[in-house]
C-alpha cells in the first residue's frame, strides 16, 4: 500500500521528465524511504532540500547532452548556444558603453567631467554606492564571457549573476524610494535581456554538461569585433544611440555573418545555433519595441524613430529567417547533435 509520502516523493519525481523517471523513478524512492518508518510515513513530507535537489536534477536531465533522447539533447545544445551569445553581446555592450562614457567625459572639458563624477556622488553615501556598483559591475560580463570559453564555470556563473543585478535596480530603485520609475516597459524588458542570458548560462552548463562551446575564431578577436561593431554603432550615428541601438546592431550584423558562415558549411553540427539567435533576436526585439514605446507622445527626433523603426523590422525578418533556418537543420533530416553536445564552433 502506498504511503502519503511515498505519494508525495512521486509528485515531486514528476519534475523530472518522462526519460529519466522511467528509468530511475523507483530507485529514487525507495533510496528515499529506505530508512524511515513506516508508521510515521504519511506524517512527513520530502523536504525543502530534497526538492531543491530534485529541481536542480530537473533542469539538468531537460537540458541534457549525452544519454537522453534527441529533443532535450536539442534543447541543452540551444541553451548554451544562446547563453555563448548573449553574453559575448552583453560584454560587448557593457564595455562599449563604458568606454564611449568615460571618452567622453574626459575630452570636453572640465565641466563634462565633473558632470561625469557628479553622478556617483552629492546624494549622500547609499546612491553613491548604488550608482558605483550599477556602473562597475556590468563590467563582469567580459569576466564571464572568457570564463566561459575557457571553461571556468564557477567563475562565470557568479560574474554573470553579479553583472545582470544592476537591471533590476531601474525597476526596484523607484519602489524604495516611492518615485514613478521612468520607462517601466523598457527598464522590465531590459532586465528580462540579462537575466535570461545569466540564467541560460547557469543553467546550461550545469555539472553534467560538456565542454563550453567557443566561438569560431579566437575569442579575444570574435570580443574584439563585436566591440568595434557596437561603438561604431554609436559614434557613425550617433542620433539613433539610444540603449538598445548597439546592441540590437552588433546582433543583426553578427547574426548576417553567422548565416553567411553557416550557409556554407556541409556539416550541420552547429544546427542549434539558429534557434539561439531566434531567441535572443527576440529579446531584443522586445527591448527594441519597448523603446519606442517610450517614446509615445514624446517630441523625439524623426531620425530617432524612423531608424528604430527600421531597426526593429529587419529584426523581425531576422527572428522569422532564423526560424526557418532552425526548422531545416532540427528537422528529421537535420544535422543536429543526436547523442552529444560536441559542438566548438558556432
Amino acid at each position: 500500500m502506498t504511503t502519503l509520502l511515498e505519494a508525495r516523493y512521486r509528485t515531486v519525481l514528476r519534475l523530472l521528465p518522462d526519460y529519466y523517471r522511467r528509468a530511475r523513478e523507483e530507485e529514487m524512492v525507495e533510496v528515499y524511504l529506505w530508512d524511515l518508518d513506516r508508521d510515521t510515513q504519511d506524517q512527513s513530507r520530502p523536504t525543502l532540500g530534497e526538492v531543491a535537489s530534485v529541481a536542480a536534477l530537473a533542469v539538468r536531465t531537460r537540458l541534457a547532452a549525452a544519454g537522453a533522447p534527441r529533443p532535450y539533447v536539442l534543447l541543452g545544445s540551444a541553451v548554451r548556444h544562446f547563453a555563448l551569445f548573449a553574453v559575448l553581446l552583453q560584454a560587448a555592450t557593457a564595455v562599449v558603453d563604458r568606454v564611449l562614457q568615460l571618452t567622453w567625459a574626459s575630452t570636453h572639458g572640465a565641466r563634462e567631467w565633473d558632470l561625469f563624477l557628479s553622478g556617483f556622488a552629492g546624494h549622500g553615501p547609499t546612491p553613491a554606492v548604488v550608482e558605483i556598483a550599477v556602473w562597475v559591475l556590468p563590467l563582469l560580463w567580459p569576466v564571464g564571457f572568457f570564463a566561459l570559453v575557457h571553461d571556468r564555470r564557477r567563475l562565470a556563473q557568479v560574474s554573470v549573476l553579479l553583472a545582470a543585478l544592476p537591471s533590476v535596480w531601474p525597476l526596484a530603485g523607484p519602489l524604495l524610494s516611492g518615485t514613478v520609475p521612468g520607462a517601466p516597459w523598457f527598464a522590465a524588458a531590459f532586465a528580462l535581456f540579462a537575466w535570461a542570458s545569466a540564467l541560460a548560462l547557469c543553467a546550461g552548463h550545469h555539472r553534467d554538461a560538456p565542454a563550453a562551446l567557443r566561438p569560431a575564431g579566437s575569442p579575444g578577436l570574435v570580443f574584439a569585433a563585436c566591440c568595434v561593431v557596437t561603438g561604431a554603432s554609436e559614434v557613425l550615428l550617433p542620433a539613433m544611440a539610444d540603449a538598445a541601438w548597439a546592441p540590437a546592431t552588433c546582433f543583426v550584423v553578427g547574426t548576417l555573418g553567422w548565416l553567411v558562415w553557416h550557409t556554407r558549411r556541409a556539416d550541420r553540427s552547429a544546427a542549434c545555433g539558429a534557434p539561439a539567435l531566434a531567441a535572443l533576436g527576440l529579446l531584443l526585439l522586445a527591448v527594441r519595441v519597448a523603446a519606442l514605446y517610450t517614446w509615445l507622445g514624446v517630441p523625439v527626433p524623426a531620425a530617432l524613430v524612423g531608424g528604430a523603426l527600421a531597426q526593429a523590422v529587419v529584426l523581425t525578418l531576422l527572428v522569422v529567417g532564423l526560424g526557418v533556418v532552425a526548422r531545416r537543420d532540427l528537422g528529421p533530416r537535420g544535422g543536429g547533435p543526436h547523442a552529444a553536445d560536441v559542438t566548438r564552433g558556432t
